[in-house]
């Protein structure tokens, strides 16, 4: 079988570098290579990329920038002090680039399906938000986002993961820390005042700004997100919406979808059921977040969905990289 992957980001690199163990591959990438941007915080558990990456033989502590011990999360009246189990920074531009390094893969390019079908057994749409080669999602939700990579010359605003939820939990601002004194600055809004939240940032805390990295996140959950498969076109990652509502994290997510088509190649039928029972608790999340938009959410009426959001990521800490405790959460919804 003969398969062309579109979009090298975290989920079309990982998928390359796994099916070129067992299949013709070729990758394509919109960005030229000399701008090639690796868009997101950086930010993920290092025991759960440890055990994917191992799949593929690399070595997830070679990329880690950072390991937090506590996320801040600043609530206004109340600072949040979440211990950490593994939540790290890690250099995602060079992870992407070195998992397609020594493959066939071709950047500055932006192939037509036509020319896609005519050459290829399978295209995989790995492009993200975009979704360019799958049909469009009926009431799609997107969250758009702005980020800068700053450089604090030595002297860093923060020492570890910081972040203030917007109220209404519609968004929220976020510092990571990278190395040697840089860090992301950024955020994402429903509202669309995350703009106005990175700067009033930045001048709070002036940096050098390297990089400025603007884009959307897809919010909506993979059951709302078909058709996957359209004729020889099959989704992965984000394009299918593997983003967890609650916390707009997208890197495991994405890779677990890719190791899942994996798994179930040549089966695109029970790859869509596969992503189905995977991800079925982003629908219940998604709901909830949504009611906490609009100002609805009941934390007595609405227990059962909180108590399952809850339990799915106290079961996970190790693959979230932090530490679920009842009254954090409690208060974030509150707040």
């Amino acid at each position: 079988m003969k398969i062309a992957i579109v979009g090298l980001g975290v989920a079309g690199s990982y998928l390359m570098r796994r099916l070129a163990q067992d299949y013709e591959v070729v990758g394509f990438e919109r960005q030229p290579i000399e701008t090639f941007k690796a868009v997101c915080a950086w930010g993920t558990s290092r025991h759960e990329m440890n055990r994917i990456l191992r799949l593929v033989d690399f070595a997830f502590e070679d990329y880690v920038l950072h390991e937090g011990r506590y996320m801040h999360v600043d609530l206004g009246r109340e600072v949040l002090h979440i211990p950490l189990k593994g939540l790290c920074t890690y250099d995602k531009h060079r992870l992407e680039m070195d998992l397609v390094k020594g493959l066939k893969a071709f950047y500055g390019v932006k192939p037509s399906l036509e020319d896609l079908v005519k050459r290829f057994d399978l295209i995989v749409d790995a492009t993200g938000v975009a979704r360019a080669y799958l049909p469009k999602i009926v009431g799609d939700e997107v969250i758009p986002c702005l980020e800068y990579r700053v450089d604090y010359s030595g002297a860093p605003p923060l020492e570890d993961f910081y972040i203030k939820p917007f109220p209404d939990d519609t968004g929220y601002l976020w510092y990571f820390p990278l190395d040697n004194g840089s860090g992301h600055v950024g955020a994402g809004d429903v509202r669309r005042a995350h703009i106005q939240h990175v700067e009033e940032f930045m001048r709070r805390h002036p940096g050098r700004r390297l990089v400025k990295m603007g884009r959307a996140i897809r919010f909506t959950p993979p059951s709302r997100c078909r058709p996957f498969v359209s004729g020889k076109v099959v989704g992965v990652g984000e394009s299918i919406g593997t983003v967890f509502p609650l916390l707009g994290e997208g890197i495991i997510p994405s890779l677990h979808s890719a190791e899942i088509l994996y798994e179930t190649l040549p089966d695109l039928n029970e790859y869509e059921r596969r992503i189905l029972e995977e991800f079925e608790i982003f629908e219940d999340i998604h709901r909830l977040v949504k009611l906490k938009h609009i100002g609805k959410l009941s934390l007595v009426r609405d227990f059962p969905i909180i108590y399952r959001a809850f339990t799915y990521m106290k079961n996970r800490e190790e693959r979230f990289g932090l530490v679920i405790r009842a009254g954090d959460l409690r208060k974030i919804l509150k707040n």
